[in-house]
């Protein structure tokens, strides 16, 4: 399949919508706690978009900002008043980037997902079972410190299985 760069998505209640205007920068598989609450799910598909890339084109969002427990910056739910889809994230610690709910998008696989491009974060966090792919850069916490200096990623040869206590 070839990634276009325009996709367009929106709520459930079709009542707030968004248009993304690139490829995103890279693509993260969130297993937080967070993630796990926000999606109801052992991770989030995340991809992340530089903030000119990014336009809700239809509604208002409402928001919920809540301070992160990894970095004790604020995070940014962006969601539908209605039917409380939500559709981004807005990141105090990265203010230039937002970061979708892949579910959110009208086609939620239409991005690339490449080895090169993807990261999966907060493996101590994930949930037993939860399945992690080969070949792509894992992280224990964060991709970087609160400092900002890079953490270790770790790569997996197959894919995965969290297990309990890992």
């Amino acid at each position: 399949m070839t990634a276009r760069s325009t996709e367009a998505g929106g709520c459930l209640c079709g009542g707030l919508r968004f248009q993304t205007k690139a490829q995103p920068v890279r693509l993260t598989l969130c297993y937080c706690r967070f993630c796990q609450r926000a999606t109801g799910s052992t991770h989030m598909v995340e991809p992340i978009f530089q903030k000119s890339d990014f336009e809700v084109t239809d509604g208002e969002a409402a928001i919920y900002s809540l301070q992160s427990q990894g970095s004790g910056k604020q995070v940014h739910v962006h969601f539908c008043s209605r039917c409380g889809t939500k559709i981004c994230l807005r990141f105090e610690r990265f203010p230039d980037v937002v970061g979708v709910y892949a579910g959110a998008f009208d086609n939620p696989s239409w991005f690339d997902s490449t080895p090169e491009t993807t990261a999966c974060l907060f493996l101590d966090s994930a949930a037993a079972g939860a399945i992690v792919p080969a070949g792509v850069p894992v992280y224990r916490q964060h991709r970087s410190g609160p400092d900002g200096l890079p953490n270790e990623a770790i790569v997996f040869e197959a894919p995965h299985q969290v297990k309990l206590a890992e």
